[in-house]
């Protein structure tokens, strides 16, 4: 019974981290970037903004 729950045990564990990789591995591959090129285009609009307010001041 002693090997079954230190088994048990392990395996949650183990089971736990691999998902916690999973999880940690999409963000990295899949929402950052995402986030990263909004920060861009949210940064360029703003330039843009000034650039033309700053044009048209004659």
């Amino acid at each position: 019974m002693k090997h079954f729950t230190s088994g048990l045990i392990v395996g949650v564990v183990g089971t736990v981290t691999a998902g916690l990789a999973a999880l940690m591995t999409f963000k990295k591959a899949v929402v950052d970037p995402i986030e990263d090129e909004e920060s861009k285009f949210e940064e360029n609009r703003r330039r843009a903004l000034r650039k033309s307010r700053s044009a048209h001041h004659g």
